[in-house]
């Protein structure tokens, strides 16, 4: 599968020969007798570097299908009122494989949410035959922990493995099919301004996630009939119609309006190389900007293998209090701050001024480890959705089996080192 490089850029890709129409964008007639259709995930008005726009040039118009008619959720909540969300430190052990055939749309289940953005997790064991979806509520972030996905969108083919994840802009089909047979992971869906890459301020021009690094895919389409099923995502419920087509059938399209895709393991991180321990805005890799300047509705942070050099400090995450609230999961390995707990494909919720931070026996080797020798942190990949709203768990996330009643033992083995005579 080939791609095109570069996040938010003007990209035009063909099919077939001659397919985008030359220096216009709806003529009388489109090439190979296709229909134009333009597709905005911005206000027409939008500024121009903000504005988020492609033209699709497709065998059939996406109007094309019989009426939408409500299905059940399944076990994805839009409502985040329906309890009261605890200030309490959640954590929650892997959400298991299904033992019934599961696609990936039956295999969402919501975790917590608010106005800005929903946290679901996924787990699935069969492709989306015959089965097509978009989401009509907020674009959509993947973030596989087990298993490859093989994302064919109507613009292209996304092919992402754990460590990789791609965004599927508002409004766009798609059909997932699993190679491996088996995948589960994490998925957010951002309700907000579109996710793009932040202003880096004094870092400079280089460093955090790069441009280039983001690919998005190349025109490809079907062109087959039959009975097939297209689900909508749409005002928090989900719409079912039968379409006689596949709407992936877009021959040519140009724009900046596109599904990509970015592995993590590309990631530049940055760090301390004096001392101290820097805020982890330093780890963001994209984010959902507010109206009100350096607040966001959503950042999605990770935490990657990295080098510690920081002297005659603490090295892991302290501890801490945040206006924002932040939900983890934990793609391969372990996570620096906790030594045991939080598993691959797990999840943990730390909400407004809900204090957290390493536990008992992390604090008491980093209080003790040689400082004056760099520390490599290997074999990880953790990361985090983050909002300035309150993140709210369902009535489902509460009562699971998985959810760990014990979580908060990890702070309770401190012991009081305070000593008034001794500095």
């Amino acid at each position: 599968m080939s791609y095109l490089s570069g996040f938010g850029n003007e990209f035009a890709t063909e099919a077939l020969p001659g397919a985008l129409p030359a220096h216009q964008n709806s003529p009388q007639r489109a090439p190979y007798g296709l229909y134009a259709e333009q597709l905005s995930g911005t206000a027409f008005t939008a500024p121009r570097a903000h504005n988020r726009r492609s033209w699709l040039y497709r065998i059939r118009p996406s109007a094309m299908h019989q009426p939408f008619k409500q299905i059940g959720n399944g076990r994805i909540v839009s409502n985040f009122n329906e309890v009261a969300a605890p200030p309490n430190q959640l954590r929650w052990d892997p959400l298991p494989m299904p033992d019934a055939p599961t696609d990936f749309i039956e295999g969402w289940v919501t975790m917590a949410g608010n106005a800005g953005c929903a946290i679901h997790l996924y787990a699935a064991n069969r492709d989306m035959d015959g089965r097509y979806f978009y989401n009509a509520d907020g674009e959509l972030l993947i973030v596989p922990q087990e298993g490859r996905l093989r994302i064919a969108t109507e613009m292209g083919v996304i092919d992402i493995e754990p460590q990789e994840i791609a965004v599927v802009p508002r409004g766009v089909r798609f059909q997932v099919s699993l190679p491996d047979g088996g995948a589960r992971g994490y998925l957010c869906e951002n309700f907000g301004a579109l996710l793009r890459l932040p202003d880096m301020g004094p870092i400079g021009s280089n460093g955090l996630a790069n441009p280039r690094d983001f690919l998005t895919p190349q025109a490809a389409y079907e062109d087959k009939e039959g009975d097939f099923e297209l689900v909508a995502k749409f005002s928090g419920n989900l719409w079912s119609a039968r379409i006689g087509h596949s709407p992936l059938d877009v021959v040519a399209w140009h724009g900046n309006y596109a599904p990509y895709k970015y592995d993590l393991r590309h990631f530049n991180t940055i760090g301390s190389i004096s001392y101290d321990h820097p805020d982890p805005s330093i780890f963001l890799v994209l984010h959902a900007p507010s109206d009100t300047p350096g607040v966001d509705t959503l950042d999605f942070v990770i935490f990657p293998p990295r080098w510690l050099a920081a002297e005659n400090t603490f090295r892991p995450p302290w501890f801490h209090r945040n206006v924002a609230s932040e939900f983890m999961g934990l793609i391969e390995g372990q996570y620096d701050a906790k030594s045991s707990g939080f598993r691959p494909g797990g999840a943990s919720l730390h909400n407004c001024m809900s204090g957290h931070g390493p536990d008992a026996p992390t604090f008491e080797k980093a209080s003790a480890i040689d400082t004056s020798t760099p520390q490599k942190i290997d074999h990880t990949m953790a990361f985090m959705f983050e909002t300035i709203n309150v993140i709210l768990p369902t009535a489902h996330a509460l009562a699971s089996p998985q959810l760990q009643p014990d979580y908060y033992q990890c702070w309770q083995g401190f012991k009081k080192n305070f000593n008034p005579n001794q500095a």
